[in-house]
């Protein structure tokens, strides 16, 4: 079965390409097949149906034998025009000469019953003419020829039905096979070609969504690239600047502490004066052991950015435990602390971290507040989150203070006993409650004092 299909089938294929070109577009490659596979059957057409008269014993007259050998010469020079590629000329010789032969059987006052081919060339022409004027003129050059024929004059001599009913019914059932095989070539080629769009259609609808994906992808990549390089970019302006005050400051305490065991050394110092010139240094020591303190945390930090253990904390043993830890230094100054936390109060978050931020806060207090002077820690509960505060009766700060440091613009300011400084504990206290989902916020006014506060999440 198959040594039969598959000639015919390369066949088929074979018709259907006849004239194809890169040119075209698939709507008129289907065209084209149409035409081509009508042309092949007029000449099949136009050489059965002589065959078949052959074998008739009624004789035909000669026109007729005219019209029914056109079809194969006709479809043969329209096959042929294909071939080379004149594709709207081989079409308008099919719609020219088809009906023109068509009424030349009528010429000779015979109705041989053929007419409803007029209408089928008409019909073909408006599919298959590419220009419209071309299907316009060949259209009404058929219908013209159709009511002139057929509807105007009817005083015929002789009608082939009398003469061969057989052929003359043949006619007119081959017409009407032709009219329907015409419109189910329009319409398979039409399905084939709308479910090509729609293939295309879902082939690019699929394409968009990649590309929008891609696009999507790509947009996320370069603001991740963009974030991580002004990230970048503020962490090494942030790191020049802590370098370039670090370098300076830290170079203080350990002069003095060298000056004095050289002068210790040198000159033999008494015990007198060696005891007037301890505490500067020992103060001068307890800024450099907070220094390095916070630039160890801050170093942490940067190395360990995800390591994060959070725990449920008591907010006043952690002010008490604060409180102990810098009770020297504000004994040093004759500052005095309060705690105001006596309810215990809990809140959820990494201890180590809490701890650094309350130390810094409390230290920044105890440097900017004189002697006598007075800082209260404490802690307000909500629902949802825990306020935790430093209130000192200090020097106070201005606008312009107060903006840098929300602006995260670190800078050196001496306290009230030339205490030194360099905002690194500000920003770890900022970075750290970050981490832990809470916030830093800062009152303050010249004179009379500031007030530190920062809440994190509460222990629900």
């Amino acid at each position: 079965m198959n040594t039969i299909l598959l000639p015919l089938s390369n066949f088929y294929s074979f018709i259907r390409r006849i004239g194809a070109s890169v040119e075209l577009d698939d709507y008129e490659l289907r065209k084209l097949a149409i035409f081509n596979i009508l042309n092949t059957l007029g000449i099949m057409n136009g050489i059965v149906i002589p065959l078949a008269g052959l074998f008739n014993d009624d004789k035909l007259p000669a026109l007729a034998w005219l019209v029914a050998i056109s079809p194969a010469v006709i479809s043969g020079v329209a096959l042929l025009g294909t071939y080379y590629r004149k594709y709207e000329q081989s079409r308008m010789v099919y719609f020219i000469f088809y009906p023109l032969v068509t009424a030349l059987a009528y010429a000779t006052n015979i109705d041989i019953g053929i007419e409803l081919f007029f209408i089928v060339y008409g019909v073909l022409a408006i599919f298959l003419l590419k220009k419209i004027i071309n299907a316009v003129v060949s259209f009404c050059f058929s219908i013209a020829l159709y009511l002139t024929v057929f509807v105007f004059w009817q005083g015929y001599d002789l009608k082939l039905i009398d003469i061969n009913p057989g052929f003359y019914f043949f006619n007119h059932f081959l017409a009407v096979l032709f009219i329907f095989f015409s419109l189910y070539l329009f319409k398979t080629e039409n399905n084939g070609y709308q479910f090509r769009l729609l293939q295309r259609n879902s082939e690019l609808e699929n394409r968009k969504k990649e590309i929008e994906e891609q696009k999507l992808i790509i947009e996320q990549k370069a603001n991740l690239l963009e974030k991580q390089t002004a990230e970048l970019r503020e962490l090494d302006t942030l790191k020049n600047k802590l370098f370039s005050v670090i370098a300076h400051d830290l170079k203080t305490p350990m002069y003095a502490l060298r000056n004095l065991f050289r002068n210790m050394q040198e000159y033999n110092l008494p015990g007198e004066e060696i005891k007037v010139m301890i505490p500067d240094v020992v103060t001068d020591l307890n800024y450099t052991t907070g220094l390095m303190e916070n630039l160890l945390q801050w170093a942490k930090s940067q190395m360990q950015a995800d390591a994060l253990r959070p725990q449920l904390i008591n907010v006043s043993e952690l002010i008490r435990e604060v409180m102990q830890l810098l009770r020297l230094q504000a004994d040093a100054k004759k500052v005095y602390l309060e705690n105001k936390a006596d309810e215990p109060v809990y809140i959820y978050a990494d201890k180590d971290m809490v701890n650094l931020v309350l130390r810094n806060l409390l230290s920044n207090a105890i440097k900017f507040t004189p002697e006598n002077g007075y800082i209260f820690l404490g802690a307000n509960e909500t629902d949802s989150f825990v306020e935790v505060f430093v209130q000192d009766t200090g020097t106070g700060m201005s606008e312009e203070v107060m903006q840098k440091i929300n602006a995260n613009n670190y800078f050196t300011t001496k306290g009230t006993a030339n205490e030194s400084g360099t905002g690194l504990g500000l920003m770890l206290c900022k970075e750290f409650l970050a981490k832990n989902g809470g916030r830093m916020f800062v009152e303050s006014e010249i004179g009379k004092g500031s007030v530190f506060s920062f809440t994190l999440p509460g222990n629900n």
